[in-house]
């Protein structure tokens, strides 16, 4: 059985485990923390299969790893404030529609992970290289971004005063998007961590990267809650005012 594969089979026994509980119990709190601790479980268990790992395998598994306790934590700590997940309203009770949510969890989760499944797996004698060091510092600069972004909305959405009005404080006054920003640039961080290692079909994994900021830019991210708040504040001039002058995603200046 190759690694892809394995891995895979992983990561769908774990999505469909966690999805009988979150159906049986018409719950949300498994969702979105089983998504960052699969990715965990996954690296981890790909690093205890390599005999001799080196330490650019042990950075990269480590480097994933924090990105996955952090997200998970603050998706935790978020869902258990607020109880439930809104998104999921109409697809909770409907068996092959929630299973079909879990079905692409599982799949994204793959995909986003090939360039690491390849690293920790087919990739001899991954040593360093200057580009992979450089790449180190966009990661922890990334998750710096995506975890300030995810807080400072957090607290935003808690006060009650902010109902019913959109985030324009902080990171958020230079992009619309900043927590969307980081992610991506997290997963492009890690492909250009590998890169130096990759030769000939393996340059194909590259289709992990594309695939989450495709998700996110067409997809299941930014159109989603563009649509949404383009809907909620259609006739509220300073919301065009904001949306008008505010950077879609790179946070910039007004």
């Amino acid at each position: 059985m190759t690694p892809l594969i394995s891995a895979f089979l992983i990561i769908l026994f774990i999505q469909l485990l966690f999805f009988a509980f979150a159906y049986l119990f018409k719950t949300d709190k498994f969702t979105d923390i089983t998504y960052s601790a699969t990715f965990v479980i996954v690296v981890i268990y790909k690093l205890l299969t390599v005999s001799t790992p080196t330490l650019a395998q042990i950075i990269l598994t480590f480097l994933i790893t924090l990105w996955g306790i952090r997200l998970g934590a603050y998706l935790f700590n978020r869902i258990s404030k607020i109880k439930k997940d809104n998104r999921f309203d109409d697809i909770r009770g409907n068996f092959f529609k929630f299973l079909g949510f879990w079905l692409l969890q599982a799949l994204t989760i793959w995909i986003v992970l090939i360039p690491a499944i390849l690293f920790l797996s087919q990739i001899s004698d991954p040593n360093f290289n200057i580009i992979s060091i450089v790449s180190i510092p966009i990661f922890f600069l990334a998750l710096a971004i995506e975890s300030v972004a995810d807080w400072q909305k957090f607290v935003f959405k808690l006060d009650p005063k902010n109902k019913d009005n959109w985030i324009d404080s902080g990171i958020w006054h230079y992009s619309r998007h900043p927590n969307y920003f980081g992610e991506m640039l997290v997963w492009w961080s890690l492909f250009i961590y590998i890169t130096p290692y990759l030769s000939g079909p393996q340059y194909l994994s590259i289709i992990g990267p594309l695939f989450i900021s495709f998700m996110l830019l067409f997809v299941s991210g930014i159109p989603l809650l563009e649509k949404k708040n383009d809907q909620r504040y259609k006739d509220n001039p300073d919301y065009q005012k904001y949306k008008n002058s505010t950077s879609l995603l790179i946070p910039l200046p007004k």
